[in-house]
């Protein structure tokens, strides 16, 4: 498995509750961009329509030795694969539960492209500032342990 790009954003901005793997609907120029890391999840998003789930807002980047028609739009809307009953879940998280969902990265199967989606639940700006200040009380007791260990 390779992965071509991350969204580490979104461990920070989301508490990510559930992860699902979808393939994507690319075009071929598209598959070879993001082979070639020409691709940007930081601002995507998930949206519902139409009994589909569908990526918005997610950069890729035109390819250089690829024709492409005037009007290639980086941040074109790109319908995401999954089964039925997946569908419906995240549908019903989404609406019913008042969570968001977000790519949290994009990477190679079998020759295939697929994304990961991660259905949660924003943080708000006291959350983000309580979650530092414990990472960095768990680091300096680390450090701590660590520096007495070595006397």
């Amino acid at each position: 498995m390779k992965i071509f790009a991350k969204n580490k954003a979104a461990f920070y901005n989301y508490e990510i509750l559930h992860k699902y793997e979808a393939g994507v609907v690319l075009t071929g120029a598209e598959v070879k961009a993001v082979k070639s890391g020409l691709v940007s999840l930081k601002e995507g998003y998930v949206k519902y329509i139409d009994g589909e789930l569908v990526l918005w807002n997610v950069a890729i980047e035109k390819y250089k030795h690829a024709t492409y028609p005037d009007s290639y739009d980086v941040r074109r809307s790109r319908k995401l694969l999954l089964h039925k009953r997946e569908i419906r879940k995240i549908a019903n998280l989404l609406d019913q539960h008042r969570l968001t969902a977000v790519p949290l990265k994009i990477f190679e199967v079998r020759n295939l492209i697929k994304v990961e989606i991660g259905v949660g639940k924003g943080r708000r700006k006291y959350d983000k500032r309580k979650r530092l200040k414990e990472r960095e009380a768990q680091r300096s007791l680390q450090e701590e342990r660590k520096r007495l260990h070595a006397i």
